[in-house]
């Protein structure tokens, strides 16, 4: 197991290194390849959201990827490929899959929501149970992960449960700037293709890991998970049963890579990365970072701990935006429960400002709306 995870380790740190600023986006890349769950990436255009997949997929060894940009006229040919003429001579309906998705082991599919009602019944069975289906044809598909990107959420009705496929969804933007040097010296040596060794591991090996991973012991945060997924469905988070099982694959993915064979508190890191809308980000971060912010594992997930140090004035921007929707006083009781969330959030969020003039200052004011919202019960 060590070795594998070795490899694995070291595929990911390449990618990383590649890549300036964007290790949340290959860690959580590297949990759904471990949990064998999809991932969906959400960004803007030149994020870098396709190279990083292929370069991903560039350290399988003997695997083949399929990468393909959707759009509104996409066939159902040009993903799973066409009908075989040798078969249908012969009188029998078959796919040519040599090539395409139904043989890959890593799956991209950018702009997936261009996905139109001609693909998308199979995409949705490909998805969800990894196989394809034509009439009387059914293959099992030896894809190790499905990535989608997109820059834009589904607004069609007809698509979120293309979306929901996705159990992972992971914002890519644009770097900090502080680290745009460094971006542009990497993105040169990128585009000169300078040859550098590529780290390697067999789709085998990832089989073998995405095994072991379904023997995590998860006993250790099983009452934990269980009233944090309550919390958040009372929240207003949508959380399917069926979503509340596989998220326990992710768990486990992150107390395998990092060496463990049972789940401590800080593994439910995993589940700030399963927002339905942008509002919802902040408000996960919140609830999931008080749960495991009392971890200290010492081999817990380097993300389990990321805390990234707020902006005092955009917190306290923030506040201010409660403050004046708490006081239009018609809120719903679910808005007044997502303003809670997030005053809590902005209070965690608070602790780590370095500036105590401007943390008391702030601290007083989210204080101050704290007692408005008591006193209205």
């Amino acid at each position: 197991m060590t070795r594998n995870i070795d490899k694995l380790n070291t595929a990911l740190t390449y990618v990383k290194d590649t890549f300036v600023g964007k290790n949340d986006v290959v860690d959580l890349l590297g949990i759904c390849l471990l949990a064998r769950e999809n991932a969906f990436l959400y960004g803007p255009p030149g994020t870098a959201k396709s190279a990083i997949v292929r370069t991903l997929s560039k350290t399988m060894k003997d695997g083949k990827n399929f990468e393909y940009l959707l759009t509104r006229f996409t066939e159902p040919n040009e993903i799973f490929g066409p009908f075989d003429i040798r078969k249908l001579k012969e009188g029998e309906l078959l796919t040519n899959t040599e090539g395409m998705m139904p043989e890959a082991s890593m799956v991209f599919l950018d702009e997936i929501f261009n996905a139109n009602s001609a693909i998308l019944n199979s995409l949705l069975m490909a998805l969800n149970e990894k196989i394809f289906k034509r009439g009387k044809e059914t293959k099992h598909l030896p894809a190790l992960m499905f990535v989608g990107a997109s820059n834009v959420l589904p607004e069609d009705e007809a698509l979120n449960a293309l979306f929901d496929r996705f159990l992972v969804r992971i914002n890519v933007d644009y770097v900090n700037p502080e680290l745009l040097h460094q971006v542009l010296l990497a993105g040169r040596k990128l585009e000169n293709e300078e040859e550098t060794q590529v780290p390697e591991i067999h789709a085998a090996e990832i089989r073998e890991l995405q095994n072991l991973c379904r023997t995590i012991d998860l006993k250790p945060i099983y009452e934990v998970y269980l009233n944090t997924i309550m919390s958040l469905r009372n929240t207003g988070i949508s959380i399917s049963d069926r979503r509340a099982v596989k998220l326990q694959n992710l768990i486990a993915a992150s107390a395998l890579i990092c060496g463990r064979n049972e789940a401590v508190l800080s593994d439910l890191w995993v589940l700030k990365h399963i927002w339905d809308t942008e509002e919802q980000i902040e408000i996960l971060e919140g609830i999931i970072n008080r749960t495991i912010e009392k971890e200290d594992h010492p081999k817990s997930h380097p993300q389990a701990m990321q805390n990234k140090t707020p902006n005092p004035e955009e917190v306290m921007k923030d506040v201010k935006i409660l403050v004046d929707k708490w006081n239009e006083g018609t809120l719903s009781f679910e808005e007044q429960n997502v303003i809670k969330d997030k005053l809590r959030y902005l209070q965690t969020r608070c602790d780590w400002i370095r500036n105590q003039d401007q943390k008391q200052y702030i601290q007083q004011e989210i204080e101050s709306l704290w007692q408005k919202i008591l006193q209205s019960i």
